[in-house]
């Protein structure tokens, strides 16, 4: 092969995009101090580009201030803010603004505008075309609504007419909190719907709920905020492992089976390591129609292998994984009792 038709194909390459590996949003030393208050106290983060990222906390745990602070809406107090590689503080953040989209978890409209009217007002101030209005309004549900005014919008309603101004002009970076607000489950499947399209188009989002339920199988990431710091980061199954909470499991057996199945998990209980996390949590109680337990997450399998002899008297296993509600609450300090298998 010719070595300068090689030295050519390199040469047409592409050359790399440095800002494919930068975060999104990026976070240093961030606080927010309202005298002794310290609301955010201390935040590195990085949220990547295309990412879905949850935060959750109780309240006042610094959720909506870091919001703030990262819409350029309060200042930090100490700490540097970048989005889209723009400091947020910086001159250049006024046209990275302008990709970027807000739902606040208070939606507050004009009730004597009608929906279109309202869009085309927000599509003034974000410099969009007043066209892309009906087809945002459609996006949302509201395409039949759109002359009526404001002040006869359901909650729900509001909150679609608010969802559909923060996709006012394609935004690349979505801020979401408490999105789902007021909305019936038709419209909450038909939002993520629309979140899982904008993924799909590289669009970066970070929300905040308290309703853990819809965030568990929807975010890539998220994080644990408590007392203003991060308590925890990771992809729900990462803070599963993390924190080795046990899998709740259920047994349906006859009840003229369940000596010998009792008889099996005390023999596991014995033959495991006595300083296994969770090893107590073997000891089955017996309930309408079989038995439930917790199993240590490092002795699911021994746990298996265990009952494979029961054969056809073991009716149905279901293993259920500790959920986002259990994880909040072991990272922010609480306790809970074990739940029951779902």
């Amino acid at each position: 092969m010719r070595a300068d038709f090689v030295a050519g194909a390199a040469a047409a390459a592409p050359p790399a995009d440095p800002a494919a590996d930068t975060p999104a949003i990026r976070l240093r030393g961030v606080h927010k101090h309202y005298g002794a208050l310290h609301a955010v106290d201390g935040i590195d983060l990085d949220i990547r580009r295309g990412e879905v990222f949850g935060l959750i906390g109780h309240n006042g745990a610094g959720k909506s201030t870091l919001f703030k602070m990262m819409l350029g809406l309060v200042a930090p107090t100490a700490g540097q803010i970048h989005i889209a590689g723009a400091p947020v503080s910086g001159r250049g953040f006024r046209a990275v603004r302008r990709g970027i989209g807000y739902l606040p978890e208070n939606v507050v409209l004009w009730d004597n505008l009608s929906g279109l009217e309202t869009l085309r007002f927000f599509a003034r101030l974000k410099d969009v075309p007043a066209a892309e209005c009906p087809a945002a309004l459609d996006r949302v549900g509201l395409a039949h609504a759109a002359n009526r005014p404001v002040r006869e919008y359901s909650k729900g309603m509001r909150q679609r007419l608010g969802f559909a101004q923060a996709l006012l002009g394609a935004p690349q970076v979505l801020f979401l909190d408490e999105p789902t607000t007021g909305l019936d489950p038709q419209a909450i499947r038909a939002f993520y719907d629309t979140l899982a399209t904008l993924r799909g188009q590289g669009v970066t989002m970070v929300l905040s709920s308290h309703i853990l339920a819809e965030l568990q199988a929807r975010v890539d990431r998220l994080a644990v905020l408590s007392a203003g710091r991060v308590q925890a980061l990771g992809s729900v199954q990462q803070l599963r492992e993390l924190h080795e909470l046990p899998l709740a499991v259920a047994l349906r057996l006859a009840p003229t089976d369940l000596p010998a199945a009792e008889a099996t998990l005390a023999t596991l209980r014995q033959a495991l390591p006595a300083g296994l996390p969770g090893v107590a949590g073997l000891a089955p109680q017996r309930t309408a129609d079989g038995l439930q337990l917790h199993c240590p997450r490092a002795a699911k399998m021994a746990l298996l292998q265990a009952l494979a002899p029961l054969g056809p008297r073991l009716l149905d296993v279901l293993i259920t994984e500790p959920s986002l509600e259990d994880l909040f609450f072991a990272n922010a300090g609480h306790t809970r009792p074990p739940q029951e298998p779902r």
